[in-house]
């Protein structure tokens, strides 16, 4: 209990630096984004923070999950005088006319995105560096993004090192009944090969419109780019971690033998550390609960290496 004390204490400490912070909403492009600066800091470092799935928001909220995961490491870096710069993906908060049709979308659109943020970041003159940090899916995004534009250094967080359709069929694995995979596998393979499966099998309720726009998420991977960077890297993953296996974290480690690593055996997906799979479950909507103490040191230390 003692612990948890401590931790809320932080919690409370981290949000009282925040609000002293210079925070300012900003556009690039449609792109609707919070560009957080510490106090009394010369030039700092600046760290863009991208989102995992989902429509999700640049607190790192959903509209079914509030774990506020990326509010609180920005909170956490502005607090050691790193910037932070987090955005509002496409799609959360509804879809705006300038994305064009929903359907149109491709997954280089989100890449795109984040590419036009670190241009930002660099137009601006104001930072000492750029380190792009990818949460789940933005990992894949931000791999991507460092493959197309100059940044001093790649955060990996909870980043799985399969192909998204695999990865989801993995999932899937864990939540239907066999009646039900088989065909949810095999409508994935199909859109990962290019096809409309119309209708599309329970299992798996992606419209036939919508399909290409998903099969160009099904089909990056992530290691072939990652084995072409040469940048530091850092790659963090949790043992309590329903979505993203330690297999991930090994295969990605693989890909960078350079990059540094840690493995934190009790922190979940959202980045918290759990004791369950009903706390886990719990953090999903705990927007307070602190972030794992080691991750948020490591990250800050590896941002800050001169």
């Amino acid at each position: 209990m003692r612990g948890w004390t401590i931790l809320a204490c932080l919690a409370v400490l981290l949000h009282a630096m925040a609000a002293r912070a210079d925070e300012s909403r900003i556009s690039v492009g449609a792109i609707d984004a919070w560009l957080t600066l510490p106090q009394d800091a010369d030039r700092p470092p600046v760290a863009l923070l991208i989102a995992g799935s989902g429509s999700t928001d640049h607190d790192g909220n959903g509209p079914q999950i509030k774990p506020a995961t990326l509010k609180k490491l920005s909170d956490a870096l502005v607090a050691q005088k790193i910037a932070t710069l987090r955005y509002d993906k496409r799609g959360a908060n509804g879809w705006k006319p300038q994305f064009g049709r929903p359907e149109d979308f491709r997954f280089k659109d989100y890449v795109d995105d984040a590419v036009a943020l670190v241009g930002y970041l660099r137009g601006t003159g104001k930072f000492a560096g750029v380190t792009v940090i990818g949460h789940s899916e933005g990992g894949l995004v931000a791999i991507l993004t460092a493959r197309r534009v100059p940044v001093e250094r790649l955060v990996l967080l909870a980043t799985a090192a399969r192909k998204q359709g695999d990865l989801l069929k993995a999932q899937l694995e864990k939540r239907l009944a066999p009646e039900e995979l088989a065909p949810a596998a095999k409508a994935i393979d199909a859109i990962m090969a290019g096809q409309v499966v119309d209708p599309p099998p329970k299992g798996l309720p992606i419209t036939p419109a919508m399909q290409p726009g998903i099969a160009s998420a099904f089909t990056e991977d992530p290691i072939e780019p990652l084995q072409k960077l040469d940048i530091p890297t850092l790659i963090i993953a949790g043992g309590r971690d329903r979505q993203v296996t330690r297999l991930d974290f090994a295969a990605l480690s693989a890909a960078d033998f350079a990059a540094k690593t840690l493995w934190l055996p009790d922190m979940n997906h959202v980045l918290n550390d759990v004791a369950d799979e009903a706390d886990d479950r719990a953090a999903y909507k705990e927007p307070d609960r602190p972030l794992d103490a080691t991750l948020v040191d490591t990250v800050v230390e590896f941002i800050s290496r001169k």
